[in-house]
């Protein structure tokens, strides 16, 4: 039976202050918990019978079994699954990202936790290996994008930095990319693989600081051309559709 302390500490990992202030966040469901078992250090786990830890991954010190109406008490989810882990999140490094000669994501004040979780699944699954984020972008430690990114953050490095001042760090071989209305068509243009793909809040955009940084813009068009469309596609959507096209010039 989880001890008092335990369903206490599982409830403080919503809050980012107390996240932070102890270096921990929270995972729920299998396929999240197995990836993240290969990536981070797993501080506690609580799991049904039944569940299984997956091959190659070293057994928490603190593991219990519980009941699923135990599970059920503890879960932030609607619909919890048959376990929930502790992990300690790794240190940042925001400024220490190389990126000359690979393809580099940044997120500039992105808000919904489930936009985030699902861009840094794109990023797993185009193997685009570093995130940076602006200080002002949702924590990807939020439980909500932990879930949304269904373990990818095994594979990607996600780092808060000053987003202006990183990209004024950039060599003047890197490329940075934004979308725009008045850019070229992303179809049309040749992109640059050595590159850093701009991607900004749902409702303002990029900010007027990081958009004057960026020497690069594209548009992804609407078809046909002179159709009425809806104003501007989810970023997370375009994200997925912007990160393609790169893959597809450069496999």
């Amino acid at each position: 039976m989880l001890s008092k302390n335990k369903i206490k500490l599982v409830g403080q990992l919503s809050n980012k202050k107390f996240r932070y202030e102890n270096s921990l966040f929270l995972a729920e469901g299998h396929k999240c918990v197995n990836e993240l078992l290969k990536s981070f250090e797993c501080v506690f786990l609580a799991h049904t019978e039944g569940y299984e830890l997956p091959d190659g991954v070293r057994k928490p010190k603190d593991i219990e079994t519980v009941t699923s109406q135990e599970l059920k008490q503890v879960s932030l989810l609607e619909t919890p699954q048959n376990v929930l882990a502790i992990f300690r999140i790794k240190p940042n490094a925001g400024n220490g990202v190389k990126l000359e000669g690979k393809l580099t994501i940044a997120i500039d004040g992105v808000q919904d936790a489930g936009n985030m979780g699902t861009i840094v699944r794109i990023a797993d699954w185009f193997g685009v290996e570093d995130i940076v984020c602006s200080f002002g972008t949702v924590d990807v430690y939020n439980p909500k994008c932990v879930q949304a990114t269904m373990g990818a953050l095994a594979r990607v490095n996600v780092r808060y930095t000053d987003l202006a001042e990183f990209l004024k760090s950039a060599s003047e071989k890197v490329s940075v990319y934004t979308t725009t209305l008045d850019g070229s068509n992303i179809y049309e243009s040749k992109l640059d693989n050595n590159a850093v793909v701009v991607f900004g809040n749902e409702g303002n955009g990029i900010s007027r600081e990081v958009r004057s940084l960026c020497n690069r813009s594209l548009i992804i068009p609407s078809f046909p051309k002179e159709r009425v469309t809806s104003e501007s596609l989810n970023v997370g959507v375009a994200a997925a559709i912007v990160i393609g096209e790169f893959r597809r010039q450069f496999k």
